[in-house]
């Protein structure tokens, strides 16, 4: 039998037995079932004609079909494998794909001769599913798999799927892997030769589920294809483009994922990705910047779903295929020795350089350059990091001068270089450096040094200054978790994953950070939280925050960095920013408010936000601020409350501090016509005088602006009127408003008081026995001299006290306790003068001698003012600062109407200046009937006259200046011109009160004045006998009528 017959035979032979184990399958089928068989013949390529030729006659049978012969996989013999390939419209079959995987993405491929290697049509759908079946029924599927139970079940199980699925035209096969719990699950999967329709698909699966009253879900490798760009994609290669396309409409939407080296994301539009639909069969991705982020597995994926009849099936089309990139690297440069030293005794130094770069798995060609380099390695270290080192020789004499740099160079696949210079920071001999401390090594001059931060990204770095002295540590550490939340928080636009997801979750993941304070508390986390905020803020510019635990999760976070135990770390300035951490703050956070969607009060415990929507009028309240808003629109209010944020903002200006919190507002609507009022919460109570600003914080300009804003003055201190939207404050001076030339008019009064009641003390001594002439002359002269004393005591004290800050407090006090008897002396012997005087008037028949006088007016000029100071001293914590005097006036306290010592001032010569009034009246009243008087009391009325005239005038002198003064403690500075008028009129007049004394009591006194120049007149010429006898005749007279009052 020749070769040509056997050939024959054994084929006829594989023909028949094919065709029997057909008929014996369709036996068991029903309807029109299929049964995909295949006939694999390994032949010359030739043979094939002869092949076609003899099937022919089973091509036209009604039983079944016998397809035209095909070549579908070519093989060579390459030594000792050999090499094949699949024809156009053929892929590998999945068997090779799982065991040989760097066969799938080719068509061609080395094996070895024993491998089967066969191309199957690319055509072919592969199905991998699960069926959800009810427990009573198919419980039996739970069994040992060697058990008649366990075969029954499988079987009946198996026969239904087949007879459903084999009428799919191309049906190939059908297999149960497995069943599991959960229910009862059935995994299987499945082989569709000619491709499927998917309605057909949904229809069978439907049948099939109801006959076993099970859910299905499917997953199809073949019904979608992706095409990848040519690989490996350049590093930062630009729009590279990733097609998907399906067989046919498949009545869904596809969705992009990415499974890359941080996760998996969607794909959505951002700042690299674009997704586009061009057809309901075809989509592709644009990726504008190829980076290490979008190396990954990408998956292309059709959801189809239907429910009917209780029965529902999930089926996903997909395909998935990795985009390769050749990567470049980031590259850390060191060395050790950080500084390499010289030395005399070691002039020769071995430095190992090193270049460090995240683990990869891109094969990088690395090559050093520079003069002697001894040694490469390279070596994987504990932080997931590659170091590449190398060792350089460098003489401390022949090569100092040179350029002792070295380089190291990345290569990538695709010939992408990345290089970075390794300095060689080398201390000569004689050159300053900063000794060995702790972790940190001998550094040069003028240099910093740097150490990895342990556990924690970033790093710390400590300079040493030009004279070898180490400066503090600048620690750059950042808690891990919050720098992830950084790194989520740059990319959340790009497109991996949309832009809403990807914000709720780094606020989520921010807020778990932030809420233990003790894990931030460095300048470093605060300062990453709040580039956080910054980053967000600006990618969400344009959007809106509608997703309430968001928002939350925001208000939350921002308000964990305004706790207090972080206060240190917000205050210190990073040097390379423009702006502060805490305007960076508001500025963010502010933003994120306005986009946020909300319609009810939030109250954290740092942050109060408030909202209103009403037509005309808005009021919100945030910690105790009212904020009231008035415009012309509809549009909704936001009003929000820093707590604590005041104490970080830059003050810029030195002569205020901020006396409030910050109250941010944003209207939706048009700024038109805005009027804002808001009233505060003052942190310190205003002191008198001290003037507020209303302002706004300008992010531009980084300070404090008035601009559009108004005080409401010192009635309504806590009150602002602005007329725009932004971050507002109440700014209160450190310093009392300062009325022009005071000082000069209080020194030049008092010194021309002081030296005027000297000078009417003086006059008194010299003209005393010259005016004493009777009873009610000596009560006003004694009151005279102990008006005069007592002020001039009082003046003093005033002169020594003015610069409070320049006198220790116990002198600061015993001079308020001085002036506060002395002046309350000062007006007790007016009341003394005043009530003697009205006695005299009423009771003329009733006489009073000289030491009764003395003695009641003693008592109630030094006794009364005593027991008063006295008591107010010693109920206001024995004159303690603050309670009793003022520290920065030296003088009594003022602390509203009614409150303060002051009034122990007040109270009392309000009450005398009364009586004095009311004395001058009855006196007046008197004298006017002076005519019904006996001529032996003419000389009294004309003493008591004179008397009447110091009260009259030394009442206005000593009340009038006061008056003024309790108007000064009414009136604020800062309510304008009428206030400064009141001031000065204080001022002048109770400064110059010696002066109106000497010029009044003294030189306008008739009989002083007289008497004054008499004495004078004997000093200049010796009297004579006449004028000596007249004086004596005088006397005489003048003592007769003293005796018989």
């Amino acid at each position: 039998m020749g070769p040509s017959t056997i050939l024959n035979t054994r084929m006829w032979t594989f023909l028949f037995l094919y065709i029997l184990a057909i008929n014996f399958c369709q036996t068991t089928g029903y309807g029109n079932s299929t049964q995909m068989l295949y006939a694999k013949l390994i032949i010359d390529e030739n043979s094939i004609p002869n092949i076609t030729a003899m099937l022919q006659p089973l091509m036209k049978s009604t039983t079944f079909y016998v397809e035209t012969p095909v070549m579908t996989t070519k093989c060579n013999d390459v030594s000792s494998n050999k090499e094949c390939k699949c024809y156009q419209g053929y892929k590998w079959n999945d068997a090779l794909c799982q065991s040989n995987p760097t066969c799938c993405d080719n068509t061609s491929c080395i094996l070895g001769k024993s491998v089967d290697a066969m191309c199957i049509l690319n055509t072919t759908v592969t199905i991998k599913g699960s069926l959800k079946l009810p427990d009573e029924k198919y419980v039996g599927c739970l069994q040992d798999e060697k058990s008649d139970t366990y075969q029954a079940c499988r079987n009946g199980v198996l026969k239904t799927m087949k007879e459903v699925f084999s009428t799919l035209r191309g049906f190939d096969y059908l297999d149960i892997t497995g069943f599991r719990l959960g229910s009862i699950i059935t995994d299987f999967v499945m082989s569709i030769v000619f491709g499927i329709s998917s309605k057909d698909l949904i229809d069978l699966s439907l049948n099939m589920s109801q006959q076993l009253s099970a859910s299905l879900d499917m997953n199809t490798s073949g019904v979608v294809r992706l095409i990848m760009p040519k690989m490996p994609v350049p590093y930062e290669a630009t729009d590279q483009m990733i097609t998907c396309t399906a067989n046919e409409n498949l009545q869904a939407s596809p969705k992009w994922t990415i499974t890359n080296m941080i996760g998996r994301y969607n794909i959505t539009d951002g700042t690299v990705s674009t997704v586009t639909i061009v057809s309901p069969t075809k989509s592709y991705i644009n990726l504008k910047t190829v980076t290490d982020l979008w190396e990954g597995d990408y998956l292309c994926l059709y959801h189809q779903k239907d429910y009917r009849n209780g029965s529902s099936v999930n089926i996903f089309h997909k395909d998935s295929a990795k985009l390769d990139v050749a990567l470049k690297p980031h590259i850390d440069v060191s060395t050790k020795p950080s500084f390499p030293r010289c030395t005399t005794q070691n002039p020769i130094l071995v430095v190992i350089a090193k270049c460090v770069i995240k683990d990869s798995s891109e094969p990088y060609n690395v090559t050093w350059s520079g003069t002697g380099l001894r040694e490469q390695a390279n070596q994987t270290e504990s932080d997931n990091t590659l170091a590449y080192t190398v060792k350089k020789i460098f003489n401390c004499n022949s090569d100092k001068g040179n350029d002792t740099g070295i380089t190291c160079t990345f290569q990538n696949r695709l010939g992408q270089i990345t290089t970075s210079s390794v300095p060689f920071n080398i201390i000569q001999e004689g050159e300053k450096y900063c000794k060995a401390e702790s972790d940190w090594e001998d550094t040069k001059a003028g240099f910093t040094a740097v150490l990895k931060c342990k556990n924690s990204a970033g790093i710390i770095r400590r300079k040493c200054d030009s004279n070898g002295n180490w400066e503090p540590e600048l620690s750059g550490c950042v808690n891990s978790d919050l720098y992830s939340v950084l790194q989520n928080a740059i990319i959340s636009d790009t497109g991996l994953g949309s832009l809403d997801q990807n914000a709720g979750t780094v606020f989520s993941n921010l807020q778990n950070v932030t809420k233990t304070a003790e894990t931030i508390n460095t300048f470093a986390n605060v300062n990453t939280s709040v580039v956080v905020l910054n980053t967000m803020s600006v990618k969400l510019e344009n959007k809106s925050i509608s997703v309430q635990d968001t928002v939350n999760d925001i208000l939350t976070s921002s308000s964990n960095l305004l706790d207090k135990s972080l206060q240190m770390s917000w205050k210190t300035p990073d040097p390379n920013s423009n702006k502060t951490l805490a305007e960076i703050y508001l500025h963010s956070v502010e933003n994120l408010i306005m986009i946020s969607e909300m319609s009810n009060s939030s109250v954290k415990e740092n942050i109060h936000v408030d909202t209103c929507n009403a037509s005309d009028q808005c009021k919100n309240n945030v910690f105790n601020a009212e904020v009231t808003v008035k415009r012309s629109g509809d549009g909704r209010v936001k009003t929000a409350g820093f707590k604590n944020l005041q104490n970080y903002l830059p003050n810029t200006t030195n002569t205020s501090s901020i006396n409030s919190i910050i109250v941010s507002t944003t209207y939706e609507g048009s700024k038109k016509d805005l009027e804002i009022k808001l009233k505060f919460e003052l942190l310190q109570t205003r002191p008198p005088d001290v003037e507020m600003e209303c302002v706004s914080w300008e992010y531009n300009n980084s300070r404090w602006s008035p601009r559009g804003c108004k005080w409401g003055g010192a009635s309504k201190p806590d009150v602002c009127i602005c007329n725009h939207m932004t971050s507002f404050a109440i700014l209160m001076s450190k310093t009392p408003l300062d009325i022009p030339y005071m000082t000069e008019i209080t020194y030049t009064g008092l010194s021309v008081s002081v030296a005027s009641l000297i000078i009417s003390l003086l006059i008194e001594l010299i003209v005393w026995n010259s005016v004493v002439k009777t009873n009610t002359l000596y009560l006003r002269h004694t009151a005279h001299i102990n008006i005069s004393l007592c002020l001039l005591v009082a003046d003093c004290c005033f002169l020594a006290s003015s610069y409070p800050e320049g006198i220790s407090d116990i002198w600061c006090k015993i001079s308020a306790l001085l002036k506060h008897f002395c002046y309350l002396a000062m007006f007790f012997w007016m009341l003394s003068l005043s009530t003697t005087l009205l006695h005299q008037a009423v009771f003329p028949f009733h006489k009073v001698g000289k030491k009764t006088y003395l003695r009641f007016s003693l008592f109630l000029g030094y006794v009364c003012p005593f027991l008063i100071v006295s008591i107010t001293f010693l109920t206001n914590n024995a004159g303690s600062e603050g309670s009793y005097f003022e520290l920065k006036t030296c003088w009594l306290v003022y602390s509203g109407i009614l409150k303060g010592t002051i009034y122990t001032f007040i109270l009392p010569v309000g009450i005398i200046v009364f009586i004095n009034l009311f004395s001058m009246v009855v006196v007046i009243m008197k004298l006017l009937d002076h005519k019904s008087t006996e001529k032996t009391h003419e000389n009294e009325m004309r003493a008591a006259k004179t008397v009447l005239r110091s009260v009259i005038l030394l009442t206005p002198i000593f009340g009038l200046p006061w008056i003024f003064g309790f108007a000064t403690f009414s009136l604020d500075l800062t309510a304008g011109a009428v206030t400064l008028a009141v001031n000065y009129a204080f001022v002048l007049l109770n400064a110059f009160q010696g002066l109106f004394i000497l010029l009044t009591t003294c030189l306008g006194d008739k009989m002083t004045r007289e008497a004054l120049l008499n004495t004078c007149r004997k000093k200049k010429a010796p009297p004579t006998i006449s004028e000596s006898s007249t004086k004596l005749e005088a006397t005489k007279k003048t003592s007769r009528t003293a005796e018989n009052m």
